[in-house]
């Protein structure tokens, strides 16, 4: 089970319009540029290369026969140039670009202001301004010279809008497939070489709305997940459908949820809010790797706001992300909430002193105090995964299709299936010996998640154990 809290897709959190390593194929007009950049291993053949903000990115490509081509990318504006013969945009040098740019490659230096041949084109795609984070600097010969805020803040806006009416484009013409898949019968979706999924997923990056890609890439994989897929189909179809009228009518929606929707579609927000300081007991953390990055997720309770919150962190793929917190520490330190998704995710700010071992665990609740929070979330959240929390008096226990967690009260909630096939499982049996412990972890729609525990205390009156990670 993905557990999923508003973020996704949390490859591309916090990384503007880069696109990942398995999204740039998507982004090719044509199977040929899709099987160039596929092979494309050409970092050796840049130079000249660098990137500004988010979503410019450029360098000089070595032909062997004559100068290199000047090629760049403006991701937020979806509009590419090279000096070559190509008229298909993006052309092959400019997706091999794209893939030295979603790999995050040293080739690429990070500068301040593009050159000068790359802020003249920018001034021309975007009417006259220069480019992000870099106002005036960079602009070419004749361009408008950006030097306000209001300047700034309209641009802002265009970029918005843009962006916004290539969202909607994307919804409208994901509603119309979606629509003409169920009309002809989802036996067709079944053929693994159906180009329905990778098509619809490249016409949604198109439209800069990666959530929609990601939901459509995971629709996709569902014929392959054994008996009564077509329900399952059918499911996240509606799903899908949801989201995608959710946005066509953003309008109308109450402003939480209509931050929400813009997370579930792909676009990225600032943490908001005031900042809540408390004494935050790290709950789990663990790390998510992808083609192309690894995301850290670290889930915190506060010990005075009984709040919880999710950190993520991001490191290149095949690198530990920065932030590392283990589980059982204590932390004083302000945390500031996202919108949207239930305002689970934090963004971690001003810490206070040293962090400490407590290996008391937090406060549990029953398995029927946890279903009835993830039914509350899905009220505010409908694409959510799961809801973290945290089990009080568990023990797990065998049954006919798996494990359950089974409460005081008698009542049980059965173990995910991803968690079945995991070592986790095993320590968790360990640590219970047959006796109540605490457990926390996610709660969804397929059973429950251990992802951290809390062993019972010690016979001679040692007081609380050391917490144990699952995952």
């Amino acid at each position: 089970m993905l557990l999923s809290q508003g973020e996704e897709p949390a490859r591309t959190a916090g990384h503007g319009a880069r696109r990942t390593v398995d999204e740039v194929p998507a982004t090719a007009s044509d199977e040929a540029s899709r099987d160039a950049v596929r092979v494309a291993g050409s970092e050796r053949l840049w130079s000249g290369a660098g990137t500004v903000g988010t979503g410019v990115v450029w360098g000089l490509r070595a032909t062997g026969e004559g100068p290199p081509h000047r090629t760049a990318a403006d991701l937020d504006e979806g509009a590419y140039t090279c000096g070559c013969a190509s008229s298909q945009p993006p052309c092959p040098h400019a997706l091999e670009l794209l893939a030295l740019h979603a790999g995050d490659r040293p080739v690429l230096r990070r500068s301040a202001e593009p050159p000068a041949w790359v802020a003249e084109w920018l001034t021309g795609v975007r009417g006259g301004i220069a480019a992000d984070g870099a106002p005036g600097a960079a602009a070419g010969p004749g361009a408008k010279v950006d030097d306000g805020a209001g300047d700034r803040a309209r641009a802002a806006r265009r970029r918005a809008d843009r962006r916004a009416g290539r969202i909607t484009g994307g919804a409208q013409d994901l509603e119309q497939r979606l629509t003409d898949l169920l009309r002809g019968g989802l036996a067709a979706a079944q053929d693994p070489g159906n180009p329905l999924w990778e098509e619809t997923a490249a016409r949604m990056v198109d439209a800069q709305a990666p959530g929609l890609a990601h939901r459509v890439r995971e629709l996709g994989e569902v014929p392959a997940s054994g008996a009564g897929w077509p329900a399952r189909m059918l499911e996240e179809c509606a799903l899908l459908h949801l989201l995608d009228t959710a946005w066509l009518g953003l309008g109308r929606l109450p402003a939480p949820l209509a931050a929400t929707v813009r997370t579930r579609v792909g676009l990225t927000a600032s943490a908001e809010g005031p900042a809540v300081r408390d004494h935050w007991l790290v709950l789990a953390q663990y790390d998510v790797p992808d083609a192309r990055i690894v995301t850290r997720r670290v889930w915190l309770h506060g010990r005075a706001s009984g709040r919880t919150a999710l950190l993520l962190s991001y490191g290149a793929a095949g690198r530990t992300p920065d932030l590392a917190l283990p589980v059982g520490s204590v932390i004083d330190a302000e945390v500031t909430p996202y919108p949207g998704g239930g305002r689970l995710r934090g963004e971690l700010g001003r810490r206070f002193g040293e962090p400490y071992a407590d290996p008391s665990p937090p406060p549990g609740g029953t398995t029927a105090d946890a279903l009835a929070a993830y039914g509350r979330a899905l009220r505010d959240d409908p694409w959510l995964d799961a809801w973290p929390a945290v089990l009080g008096e568990v023990v797990p226990a065998p049954a006919a299709e798996g494990w359950r967690l089974v409460g005081a009260d008698s009542t049980a909630l059965p173990v995910a299936g991803p968690a079945l096939s995991r070592p986790g499982l095993w320590k968790l049996v360990a640590l219970s010996g047959g006796l109540p412990l605490t457990v926390f972890g996610a709660c969804g729609h397929r059973g429950f998640e251990p992802l951290a525990a809390w062993p019972p205390g010690t016979s001679d009156g040692l007081g609380a154990r050391e917490p144990v990670a699952l995952l």
